[in-house]
């Protein structure tokens, strides 16, 4: 589907949640050699499908960034096949996460969305409950940042920025991520079950241990 298209309404979506979801997937994942994060299996599907079908049980407005070109893209448009998403393409995506987060956050601009949920296709734990759950909440308090914890209350992912955010996102630059905005506009902490909020598999090893741990 083109950049900056709207997914049809599904069942089982949040009612009248017009919440942007961002799946930040533009990266090389240079530190996997070989292999790519986003196509690891996970109960039977790659990493990105499985985000980007769980999002879309919950917002009609999913987006997906991708790189403009490269060895990781063919395989990435591949797992999202038939999937109703808007993909973002990131030409400039060497830079880092902000590129992606840029991205997404002028979509949101553009959508007038009362604010974007980045969610990491790297958690393979983070399910379609939790999901709907920060959803949920931040549109009963939609004006300040919603962040996902352990349950012993580390801050984690999915994150949600409000639409007042979205401008300070539009021009992030760099590789640190939305780390700034949230230190100076501290994140409602809600915990998610175990770890899975701080569950993030960057590294062949890291995957391979997840998958070793789930025998």
């Amino acid at each position: 589907m083109p950049a900056g298209s709207s997914a049809p309404i599904v069942a089982g979506m949040t009612a009248g949640n017009d919440l942007l979801i961002l799946i930040p997937s533009a990266g090389a994942s240079r530190r996997m050699g070989r292999r790519d994060k986003c196509l690891e299996m996970v109960s039977g599907e790659p990493a990105l499908r499985r985000a980007a079908r769980l999002a879309l049980s919950v917002s009609a407005h999913v987006r997906v960034s991708l790189p403009a070109g490269g060895p990781r893209l063919a395989g990435r448009q591949q797992a999202l096949a038939g999937l109703a998403v808007g993909v973002l393409s990131v030409p400039d995506a060497g830079e880092g996460m902000a590129a992606s987060l840029r991205a997404g956050a002028r979509a949101a601009l553009m959508q007038s969305a009362s604010g974007m949920m980045i969610l990491l296709p790297d958690m393979p734990e983070i399910d379609e409950d939790d999901i709907r759950g920060l959803a949920e909440t931040f549109a009963r308090s939609p004006n300040r940042p919603l962040r996902a914890a352990s349950a012993d209350g580390i801050a984690g992912h999915p994150v949600i920025l409000p639409k007042d955010l979205l401008g300070a996102l539009a021009l992030l630059s760099g590789d640190r991520g939305a780390r700034d905005i949230l230190l100076q506009h501290p994140a409602t902490l809600q915990p998610l079950a175990g770890n899975r909020a701080t569950l993030d598999l960057d590294t062949v090893e890291d995957w391979d241990r997840w998958r070793t741990s789930l025998r």
